[in-house]
């Protein structure tokens, strides 16, 4: 999340364009802070990739394996070439089998897209949640920056009221418009 808030800073602390409502940024800083954060993007991600890799041996296993099948079916065709009915036979299995690991194929692709999807979709529930967190958070500290700088304020406002009070007080018994108090034990008192 810091690296995604380094992120907006960069594109904020860019130059905004007048009239058109776009934002220059420094390309190079973008780049790079994009880069880190690929890098640092959850395990989730890597497991989908891991699960693409498996994928894509499992569909290059089913390949070599249905090549097995067809290199068997026509080496056994080859030898058995007099005998019409083995030969119908065997090409009957083959394309069997072919259809078998077609079909093996088929489903392990399925599962395997299914479980990605999966898997993307929680990660993307999990950034929103994360996104809705931290925006939640900052407005806590937001609201709470504001309350605490207006009782600050509010704090100073009475104690000018109360210095400017005494001020008065002071000018006005300075012109003879108050009497001076002698032996007052509150300088305040109007």
């Amino acid at each position: 999340m810091q690296e995604l808030h380094h992120l907006e800073d960069i594109v904020l602390a860019g130059l905004q364009v007048p009239l058109i409502g776009r934002t220059l940024v420094d390309e190079d800083k973008l780049l790079e802070q994009l880069d880190f954060v690929r890098v640092s993007l959850p395990s989730v991600f890597q497991a989908a990739a891991e699960l693409l890799q498996q994928k894509e041996e499992i569909m290059l296993e089913a390949e070599e394996y249905g090549q097995q099948v067809v290199d068997a079916a026509q080496a056994k065709r080859a030898q058995i070439l007099a005998d019409n009915d083995i030969i119908r036979q065997a090409e009957r299995e083959a394309e069997q089998l072919r259809r078998k690991v077609q079909l093996e194929c088929d489903a392990m692709m399925q599962d395997t897209l299914a479980e990605i999807e999966r898997k993307k979709q929680a990660c993307l529930q999990e950034l929103e949640e994360m996104r809705q967190t931290a925006t939640a958070q900052a407005q806590e500290i937001e609201d709470g920056a504001d309350k605490y700088a207006d009782n600050v304020l509010g704090n100073i406002e009475q104690d000018l009221q109360t210095m400017l009070r005494i001020v008065s007080n002071g000018r006005l018994q300075l012109r003879g418009e108050i009497p001076k108090q002698r032996n007052s034990s509150n300088p305040k008192k109007k």
